[in-house]
């Protein structure tokens, strides 16, 4: 049986995941219009609408997008997805993950990812993340939650062209004792 890749809420206190829906183009574009938001991706010119329009097709596409607003203020701040399940290997991927300038560095990317990491290991053993070489950023937040680098890959992201990413991984096993406070942060 396929899993639920897209449960229709996942919540805590920062963030609220909903199911990506097409009428939540205009303001997840909003959010993603600005050019400083994808300076470290791979594709940098995610923020014109027409590179955009794509990456929100294979958003809907995927069955596994997610439009995160702010718990607080219902405001949306970006937008991650489940992809790839992989029934033999039990694993999963996270990615496509963006937030507004205004969420850097803030919790709600650690608490967006701990809802869908905890999800995921309802059906999976390992989570998988592809982060672009050159996302520094992205690197560091996914390793204070506990991913560790696992290889370098070309990558071939929903309609554009293959990047070098490094990708990261989080085993079931690992995360439980990171959740119980036992590895260190």
């Amino acid at each position: 049986m396929y899993p639920d890749l897209q449960p229709s809420h996942l919540a805590s206190e920062w963030v609220s995941l909903y199911p990506l829906k097409p009428e939540d183009f205009e303001k997840l574009y909003a959010v993603a219009c600005d050019p400083l938001i994808w300076e470290q991706h791979p594709n940098k010119n995610r923020y014109r609408r027409d590179v955009f329009e794509n990456f929100f097709k294979g958003a809907i596409e995927s069955g596994g997008a997610f439009l995160i607003t702010d718990t607080q203020t219902g405001e949306a701040i970006g937008s991650s997805r489940f992809c790839n399940y992989n029934e033999a290997a039990h694993s999963i991927e996270i990615g496509y993950t963006f937030y507004a300038r205004s969420c850097w560095g803030k919790g709600y990317n650690r608490s967006a990812k701990a809802l869908m990491i905890g999800h995921a290991f309802g059906f999976a053993d390992a989570v998988i993340f592809h982060i672009g070489a050159g996302n520094i950023r992205s690197q560091k937040a996914i390793e204070k939650i506990g991913a560790l680098k696992t290889g370098v890959e070309e990558h071939r992201y929903f309609g554009e062209a293959p990047t070098l990413n490094f990708n990261y991984t989080i085993q079931k096993t690992d995360w439980k004792a990171l959740s119980a406070g036992q590895l260190p942060q």
